[in-house]
């Protein structure tokens, strides 16, 4: 089952609409030999998510993967593919028939319908890597930027001195775009780059001519692979879609303007968050692929959107979308992301991807090749405190979106439960329970509060005026309709609680909230926020970094209620964030690697609050301070990331080193790398990998790791380093000295470390950095001191 990386808190606003059409365990049949079940799904940090599943069927899709393309003539390219095709099918009309999508241009495939037998068939041909079924995957401001430091208003930093990210392209995967928003207009932008290769793909109501600008120079959708798997065309009616690029869900359009909208002045949420609003680059030009149709898409269409987006010529792809766990091998078929991401990496496309929202449980972090950036959400410096005033006139704080009218004192109603009842939970109240009616409903929730959704929805239809909602404290809000839904902690929610008890008539009012930008906001990782350590590869660091992901303000499909912008919040708004800010650097340092990008967000990092200076916190069941498996490097920096003064770089023969040393099979990686011997005898550590981080998930006798940093700064260069050991560690580098000249650009060194600890531990954090007094080049350094005799 596929898993969404995102959490669109903004669909509350339609709740009324929306869950009276998909509703709890919803079923809706479009064909009997074809069951399309949907299924509503509420999660920490999550407002909705739709999981697509269907019957097997004789004839499937399946994706031929054939690995790297022998030649540059895509049509000669295509009409092997369908030489190979009819072969097996008998004829060259069956093979058209049969055949979905030609990959052709980053590598060379195609998907085509075919029985298990055939497929079979031509598993065994010659030139065939893969034949791998078709698989579903799902969908994962006015302040941030400021926040991060980049103010428009500021002639000094990154915005400034990459003209506004102008000769950057952003490609985004997701639900498609919203064109006529403002964010996407192309005011003042100059001529479209003259490498981009790609085009507006005319569809229902998106007309390329009208829709497509300066800005939006790329609009494209890709359903073939989830209508094949139908069995007969996708009813684009019973599911409110478009057969084109444009946007249903929303999703897309608020990704696409927070990587790179453009200026929208005047923007709010009915008054809150009031400013204006735009993305990371604003006048970086934007090529929109849609892959994700009503909330999910499949891995055929997601590998043609790779293919064409190596050939479109963009810097930057943005994925707000993946699997669940267990997470598959990089090599493993059944994730195409990785394989897909891989050829755009070795085509010198930076690749950003959500961390997803299962956290603050560990080890949930998605998206983990390391050849991508895995990015997980933060808070900003920006609340909506309001104000509950008791009918005995004392007033307490809680945090909401409420945009509506006051009304004033309002009776103040909690359900109580008997003797031999156990407490009555928010998630427990139905639409049923008319005793709210009128009134504002206090509850109790334990968990994070974030999965409300059916429970607001049904107090809502019983007739109640609001709810404060008592719970573990979450800066990630939603908002419903003008409704008042207000978060308070629980010692909060008790003093109400205690009024409540005190009198015979309570009553309570609550204030319509206020927006709040200011130190005493601290940021902190967010509790939806997918957690490390890598399940998959324990030594690979992940998330790589954080970025601002809840409460973000973007655009959004307009509606009877939505005029515009909307709040959402999740890692797939983070994500976006980083991508913007990587095609800022992409236009200031044409000639650097994915790699490089990663390593110069990752060491100059923030590990503290950009303002007040206090630790980054991580919201939890326990909020306590921000370690590595939370936040990667830190916090996003853009400012500093644009002169990192070392990067730590890689290169596709590294990643290929990587794979020999995971053990993964040398076949699959020589498919995958397209060479006949990608695994050397000697095999080096996966500990080798040049990252900027360093974990050991299993330490017990000392171990030693090279890293090789490449001088990006001042020619003549000299950095010493300073150590940071975690608890009971051990860690020694040499040489702990570097210089750098005209001639020296790359100096390797070694890091050895060793435990002092007796007995199996928790991982440890520490951090090694490069300093010329200048510039701090920071890598974090997490180790687990493991023991054979206990190991959990």
């Amino acid at each position: 089952m596929m898993e969404a990386t995102s959490s669109t808190s903004s669909l509350m606003q339609e709740a009324s609409s929306t869950l009276l059409r998909l509703g709890p365990g919803s079923n809706v049949g479009i064909a009997t030999s074809h069951r399309f079940q949907q299924r509503w799904h509420c999660r920490r940090g999550e407002a909705s998510d739709i999981f697509l599943t269907w019957a097997n069927v004789e004839s499937k899709v399946h994706i031929v993967y054939m690995g790297e393309r022998q030649h540059n003539d895509i049509e000669l390219t295509t009409s092997s593919h369908h030489d190979l095709l009819s072969s097996v099918l008998g004829s060259r009309e069956a093979s058209v028939d049969s055949m979905i999508y030609s990959y052709r241009h980053g590598f060379s495939g195609f998907a085509a319908k075919l029985t298990d037998s055939q497929a079979q068939s031509i598993a065994d041909l010659t030139g065939v890597v893969h034949v791998i079924p078709n698989r579903f995957y799902k969908r994962q401001t006015t302040r941030s930027w400021d926040y991060l430091g980049l103010s428009s208003s500021s002639p000094t930093n990154l915005l400034h001195e990459t003209k506004l990210g102008e000769d950057a392209i952003i490609g985004v995967f997701d639900s498609g775009v919203w064109p006529e928003s403002e964010s996407f207009n192309d005011e003042g932008l100059g001529p479209i780059p003259s490498r981009w290769k790609g085009f507006c793909q005319k569809g229902e109501h998106f007309d390329p001519a009208k829709n497509c600008n300066r800005k939006l120079i790329g609009a494209r959708f890709f359903y073939d692979g989830l209508q094949a798997a139908l069995g007969e065309p996708f009813n684009v009616t019973e599911f409110n879609e478009y057969l084109s690029a444009r946007d249903s869900v929303g999703h897309g359009t608020h990704t696409a303007s927070t990587a790179g909208g453009s200026f929208v002045h005047n923007v709010s949420f009915g008054g809150l968050a009031y400013g204006t609003a735009r993305g990371g680059a604003p006048h970086a030009r934007l090529a929109i692929y849609k892959v994700l149709w009503h909330e999910a898409g499949t891995s055929a269409d997601i590998l043609k959107a790779f293919d064409e987006a190596i050939h479109d010529g963009v810097d930057v792809l943005s994925l707000s979308l993946g699997l669940d766990l267990p997470l598959y091998p990089e090599i493993d078929k059944r994730d195409l992301i990785d394989y897909g991401s891989f050829h755009a990496v070795a085509n010198g496309i930076t690749v950003v991807c959500s961390a997803g929202n299962s956290g603050p449980t560990a080890q949930t972090v998605e998206d983990v090749a390391p050849w991508v950036i895995t990015v997980g959400a933060t808070t900003m410096d920006r609340s909506f405190p309001t104000p509950i005033m008791l009918g005995n006139n004392r007033t307490l704080m809680g945090q909401g979106m409420f945009n509506g009218k006051d009304n004033g004192f309002v009776k103040l109603i909690y359900r109580e439960n008997s003797e031999l009842e156990d407490p009555i939970r928010c998630e427990s109240l139905s639409s049923n329970d008319t005793w709210v009616a009128g009134k504002i409903v206090l509850c109790f929730t334990i968990g994070d509060g974030q999965g409300l959704v059916s429970a607001a929805t049904n107090v809502f239809r019983a007739g109640a005026l609001g709810m404060i909602v008592a719970s573990n404290p979450t800066r990630n809000l939603f908002q419903y309709a003008g409704v008042p839904f207000i978060f308070v902690s629980f010692d909060v929610g008790t003093q109400v609680l205690n009024y409540f008890r005190s009198t015979r008539d309570p009553k309570v009012r609550l204030i319509p909230s206020k927006t709040y930008i200011g130190k005493r906001a601290t940021t902190s990782v967010a509790m939806f926020s997918s957690r490390g350590p890598n399940s998959l590869s324990p030594a690979i660091l992940k998330p790589d970094i954080a970025a601002p992901g809840v409460d973000i303000l973007a655009a959004y499909p307009p509606s009877s209620i939505i005029k515009g912008y909307v709040f959402s919040s999740g890692t797939s708004m983070a994500a976006p964030h980083v991508s913007g800010i990587a095609a800022l650097l992409k236009s200031l340092h044409p000639d650097w690697s994915p790699a490089a990008i990663r390593s110069a967000l990752v060491s100059t990092a923030w590990r503290t609050d950009p303002y007040s200076g206090e630790p980054i916190l991580a919201e939890g069941d326990i909020t306590r301070i921000a370690d590595p498996f939370d936040f990667g490097g830190g916090f996003v920096n853009p400012n500093r990331a644009r002169d990192p003064g070392l990067v730590y770089d890689l290169g596709i023969e590294d990643y290929t080193r990587y794979l020999c040393s995971m053990d993964y099979d040398k076949t699959a990686i020589n498919h995958l790398t397209q060479r006949a011997r990608s695994c050397s005898r000697t095999i080096t550590s996966v500990l080798d990998l040049n990252l900027p981080s360093i974990t050991i998930p299993n330490l017990n006798n000392p171990v030693t790791l090279t890293r090789t940093v490449t001088n990006v700064g001042a020619i003549n260069s000299e950095y010493k380093a300073i150590i940071r050991p975690p608890p009971g560690i051990s860690v020694v580098v040499k040489p702990d000295y570097l210089i750098f000249s005209r001639t020296i650009k790359k100096i390797s060194f070694t890091v050895t470390i060793s435990t002092r600890h007796q007995v199996t531990t928790k991982y440890y954090f520490g951090s090694l950095t490069w300093t010329d007094g200048v510039h701090q080049v920071r890598i974090p350094i997490s180790v687990r001191s493991e023991f054979p005799d206990l190991v959990w």
